[in-house]
């Protein structure tokens, strides 16, 4: 009887030891793995970015805001943290004026634009509609522009070393070879109109 009270108690040891390694290979599994982080969540989030320019980003129904620029200069939500290798899932609202983007790989935090960063534009009423809504500025073009103005949409972007894709509400615009910029951090713009966030993600691939 000793003996085997010996080994069923040496089993369920080991049994305990097992399932202590997995719940920590479980732990350690989704950092390693890349889970998702969130940016903005509803009204809540400002406090991930620092900011350029002088646009009124605010906390407001349920969304980040901005709708006044005054200097006219586009302005900016610039994560503190950069990424190189990443999928970004966005919810914004645009008016039909709006010009913003989700620029990524920022080459400097303090100088963001789209010859220093990839910008996944929104811009309905670019000039040059090549570069438009749904297209990475100066990088990969769309044809044709889709439109975005006066509704909810959802931007998924997806970095991965030198293989470049945009989809906007389930429909793919770029999809593209691109290396002149391998990582940096985020940021949020607000140019002219009205832009709302109530959801920005970011998932970093290995």
């Amino acid at each position: 009887m000793k003996l085997q009270t010996i080994a069923v108690a040496a089993a369920a040891a080991a049994g305990f030891a097992g399932c202590s390694t997995m719940n920590d290979v479980r732990a350690v599994m989704p950092g390693s793995m890349g889970g998702w982080t969130t940016l903005v969540d509803g009204d809540k989030g400002l406090e991930n970015f620092d900011r350029i320019g002088n646009s009124n980003w605010r906390a407001e129904d349920g969304a980040i805001v901005a709708d006044r620029n005054p200097d006219k200069t586009p302005s900016y939500l610039v994560t503190r943290t950069s990424y190189a290798n990443f999928v970004i899932k966005a919810e914004f609202w645009a008016s039909n004026d709006a010009n913003s983007g989700i620029f990524s790989r920022c080459k400097d935090p303090k100088n963001v634009g789209d010859e220093t960063c990839y910008e996944a534009n929104i811009y309905d009423q670019r000039p040059d509609p090549t570069y438009g809504t749904g297209a990475i500025v100066k990088v990969a073009k769309v044809d044709p522009m889709p439109k975005a103005g006066g509704k909810w949409n959802t931007y998924e972007i997806t970095m991965n070393g030198s293989h470049l894709q945009v989809v906007l509400n389930g429909q793919k615009t770029v999809d593209i070879q691109d290396s002149k910029l391998a990582s940096g951090p985020v940021a949020l713009q607000h140019g002219i109109g009205t832009i709302k966030f109530r959801k920005v993600e970011i998932r970093p691939l290995q």
